[in-house]
């Protein structure tokens, strides 16, 4: 298959490393200078688009995708797929679905779970929006990317499941430090407070899988000095995404929006840009009540 792919950054570059060591004619663009194995790289979005069967967008927010398909809509040809996997608001992932099915395209939205580690090893998790006919042309390469594509529904779904699994994640992912700090100061060892958590009603992705504990459980960001598998930075433009959504629906998320303020100071008051998000573990460890 002919593949365009757009955004050849820390996600996107490996993913379409895989698309194109799984056979498919991979032509990329970026506005950096990047190389990718096996992949051709054009001058242009427009450019990788064009005659490509699907092509593929991973962009930092819903301005960029805006302005990108713009660019490659024109040239892509009808009853082909735009697939993009970006993180971005509701509203852009309608409106730009909106733009090309009107071009004679199908739109999807899917936005992936996994972080970089799952797009180097084809482990993401695709939650996609979409048309039922644009998912099944795009379910072959989802399979090579990742391990798992759920189809959420319409257009702007996958990128609804997306915000709505991370504000649970950042809010989990808080809990957990939060609990670790209390348990080290009501002098309760981190083994024995993982052995009980992560096999009681308590447990959680955070616990059992990402323990935010150097030491703790499975092998996490936590064991590397909290280099970023998946950065606060990110957690907080999602927490965000989630807050804006719910403002534009009246949902009601003090949970979520605790999670955003507290991501936000830590990302922007504190020592949290660049680290992982788990790092609210030595966060919490160092303060008291006040």
């Amino acid at each position: 298959m002919k593949i365009g792919f757009i955004g050849l950054g820390n996600m996107g570059a490996p993913m379409a490393a895989n698309l194109a060591r799984a056979g498919h004619a991979v032509t990329g663009f970026d506005m950096a200078e990047v190389g990718v194995e096996g992949v051709t790289m054009a001058a242009s979005a427009a450019e990788a688009a064009r005659g490509a069967a699907v092509v593929i967008t991973m962009l930092p927010n819903g301005d960029i995708l805006r302005r990108v398909a713009a660019e490659v809509i024109p040239a892509m040809d009808p009853g082909a797929v735009l697939l993009d996997c970006s993180t971005v608001d509701v509203e852009s992932a309608r409106d730009v679905a909106r733009e090309a099915q009107a071009a004679g395209l199908s739109a999807l939205d899917a936005p992936v779970s996994g972080g970089i580690g799952g797009a180097a090893g084809g482990t993401l998790t695709f939650m996609v929006g979409g048309d039922e006919a644009g998912f099944k042309i795009a379910r072959e390469l989802l399979d090579i990317m990742g391990q798992k594509a759920v189809h959420c529904g319409p257009s702007g779904n996958g990128q609804s499941a997306k915000i709505c699994n991370n504000m649970i994640l950042g809010a989990t992912m808080i809990a957990t430090c939060e609990a670790f700090a209390l348990a080290d100061k009501l002098g309760l060892a981190r083994e024995a407070m993982f052995d009980v958590v992560s096999t009681s009603s308590g447990s959680s992705w955070s616990m059992n899988t990402y323990c935010p504990a150097p030491g703790i459980g499975p092998k996490s960001p936590a064991d590397n000095g909290y280099t970023p598998g998946f950065a606060a930075d990110l957690m907080l433009k999602d927490l965000r995404l989630s807050q804006q959504a719910a403002e534009a629906v009246d949902a009601d998320t003090p949970m979520g929006r605790a999670a955003c303020d507290l991501y936000a100071q830590f990302v922007e008051g504190e020592d949290g840009k660049g680290r992982d998000f788990s790092a609210m573990l030595p966060r919490f460890e160092k303060r008291g009540r006040g």
